[in-house]
């Protein structure tokens, strides 16, 4: 039948099958509560007794201008507080990429080299390779700062340059023969008018296909990312998906998985469970069997096939993962690309045929992340998956998982981002930590608000889709509190979640220290991280350090002309931040001033 190809070939287990065994050395956890209640602290005693006595947690000074700057020279400080300055700077700014250009003409590439190591490269970037940057790792370790080593080079390409790229890239062959995708939902389809990803992004880097051997040189640059972070314990190394494969995968997985969610939900409303949490929807399994007979898109006996495990029947019911389990990442991969169609009860293809060429782009994709993960592994480095643009990340965020099931058995090795911005971050947070809780693996995640705002508000705004994201700033905020929040109070209760928060918001860094003390999480337990970039908010990151609080700088690398298109949106991204980062310069401008006075600009940077 037309449902074959989406049996998984792991069990279903319901509910009730799936309840967490305890896991040695942990406290037995209660289920967790529903939204309201959490955030509520809770005694740190369960009932094998007390927690073992922590000592008191260490106290942090943000505000101590000696301490936030002890591992910069005087010459550092000028220089940050010249760049930070011209940040602020509106038409400078905006015209950044012109001016770099003209001063590289004007000065030559040696003088040009000079001049950006003196200021935005000097400020952002770490250096030319893994051995260059090997002082500036060194010297933030012995004040307590880790590193997460990022390559940074990108393509300089032009806007049509990078429009073509990227429309060529995410049309399949079946769609360019046809002329367009009947089927296809608006928010899935690549548009001209966002065809260059860089527009209105800000700091993080993107990729554009051009051939599978340009996917396999990203690959082993990231490669030699992880290998120089392997030599550094405790490290992390970030990659990013988009520059593993051909982008148009990532877009039509994404659109299957958002149809199946689509689907469960309605399935959900037919048995009067709409409005639920996404977790405490659960489908009763004979209806559901009887309404996928009767829209023609399983006979009861193909259905019984999905639904399979030794405690169906005592609880009868099916919840939003064992439903996502039905998509498994080893079937045939066009396969995988089959949706419900309400109207006609048949499973269909997202598209009519896929070429060999496809197919086998999408398997070289899994690949490649697969090389990544096991070097990652075996050199001990934890592997950050960045998150991208919404209509690509619901696979990545699934390929992410697959990832966490297969490598993730003995501790933390792969780490993935939860944009906190979305809507659904809340829904996509606590289904991977209760999916991780019944299959028994290691929880991983970095939490950040999120890069493409612009870009997003002005895509859903202009396409005519539903805006994925929250509407205004506060409730960001609130969604990232109440994120954190929830697996804070899970890292409490497990011995297997880690969480990075990565955030330049002194609000939330205090809140988080806040919660830890609260929950009893000692920070030499390492299960919160704090992140930050390199060059921004020293002042949060080295009193963090310096306090014992595991926190780390995101290290920028690579040669000066090609982290130029990098730098260019760095400087774009510090204009909206230096509009509230007013304390930082003033706390820079107050040790530079009282360097001067006591007559210690010359002394090097102490610990």
């Amino acid at each position: 039948g037309p449902a074959a190809p989406l049996r998984s070939p792991r069990c279903l287990r319901s509910t009730a099958a799936a309840a967490r065994q305890e896991q040695p050395g942990e406290a037995a956890r209660p289920p967790p509560p529903s939204p309201p209640e959490r955030g509520s602290a809770r005694g740190g005693t369960g009932p094998r007794g007390t927690r073992r006595v922590q000592p008191p947690p260490p106290a942090v000074q943000f505000g101590d201008p000696r301490e936030a700057f002890r591992s910069k020279s005087s010459a550092e400080l000028v220089r940050a507080l010249v760049v930070l300055r011209l940040c602020a700077l509106e038409p400078l700014v905006a015209r950044s990429r012109q001016l770099m250009n003209l001063s590289r003409k004007l000065l030559g590439q040696h003088l040009f080299e000079k001049l950006m190591k003196m200021t935005f490269y000097g400020q952002f970037v770490a250096g030319e390779d893994q051995e260059a940057i090997k002082p500036l790792i060194q010297r933030n370790r012995a004040f307590g700062v880790g590193s997460v080593l990022d390559y940074s080079v990108e393509e300089d390409l032009t806007p049509e340059e990078a429009e073509r790229k990227e429309m060529d890239s995410c049309t399949s062959a079946s769609e360019k023969e046809t002329g367009g995708a009947t089927q296809r939902e608006k928010q899935y389809l690549a548009h001209r008018g966002f065809g260059d990803r860089r527009d209105r992004v800000i700091s993080a880097r993107t990729y554009f296909y051009a051939d599978e051997t340009k996917c396999d040189q990203h690959m082993e640059a990231f490669l030699r990312c992880i290998e120089a972070s392997g030599r550094r314990s405790d490290s992390f190394s970030a990659i990013k998906l988009t520059a593993l494969g051909r982008p148009q995968f990532l877009m039509q997985f994404s659109e299957v998985l958002m149809k199946w969610r689509k689907f469960f939900h309605q399935m959900a409303a037919e048995q009067g469970k709409a409005g639920l949490a996404v977790m405490e929807t659960r489908l009763e399994v004979k209806k559901l069997q009887e309404t996928l007979a009767n829209l023609g898109i399983a006979t009861k006996a193909e259905s019984q096939h999905w639904f399979t495990g030794e405690d169906l029947g005592v609880s009868g019911t099916v919840d939003l993962l064992d439903w996502n389990s039905l998509i498994d990442s080893r079937t045939k991969l066009s396969k995988l690309l089959l949706i419900p169609n309400m109207k006609t009860g048949q499973l269909e293809p997202l598209l009519s045929h896929f070429t060999e060429e496809e197919d086998l782009q999408m398997k070289r994709m899994l690949q490649r992340m697969d090389v990544l993960a096991t070097r990652a592994l075996e050199l001990g480095v934890r592997l950050m998956v960045d998150a991208e643009q919404t209509y690509f990340q619901p696979a990545i965020s699934r390929l992410t998982l697959e990832m966490q099931r297969k490598f993730n058995m003995e501790k933390a090795v792969i780490f993935n981002t939860f944009q906190c911005y979305l809507k659904e971050a809340y829904d996509n947070v606590t289904m991977d930590v209760e999916l991780s809780r019944r299959e028994g693996w290691h929880f991983g995640a970095k939490l950040v608000r999120g890069a493409y705002m612009e870009q997003e508000h002005a895509r859903a705004a202009q396409i005519g889709y539903e805006d994925p994201l929250n509407p205004t700033y506060e409730e960001t905020n609130e969604m990232y509190q109440r994120c954190l929040d929830y697996v804070l109070e899970e890292i409490k209760y497990s011995q297997k979640v880690k969480v990075m928060v990565a955030s330049h918001n002194e609000d939330t860094v205090k809140f988080t220290i806040r919660r830890m003390a609260e929950l009893g999480i000692h920070p030499s337990e390492n299960k919160v991280y704090f992140g930050q970039l390199l060059g921004m908010c020293d002042q949060i990151t080295f009193p963090l350090g310096q306090a014992g609080y595991p926190v780390y700088k995101y290290v920028p690398y690579g040669p000066v002309n090609e982290v130029l298109p990098y730098l260019s949106r760095r400087a774009l991204e510090n204009r909206g931040f230096m509009k509230r980062a007013k304390r930082e310069r003033e706390l820079l401008w107050n040790e530079f001033k009282r360097r001067l006075i006591t007559g210690s600009l010359f002394c090097n940077p102490s610990h």
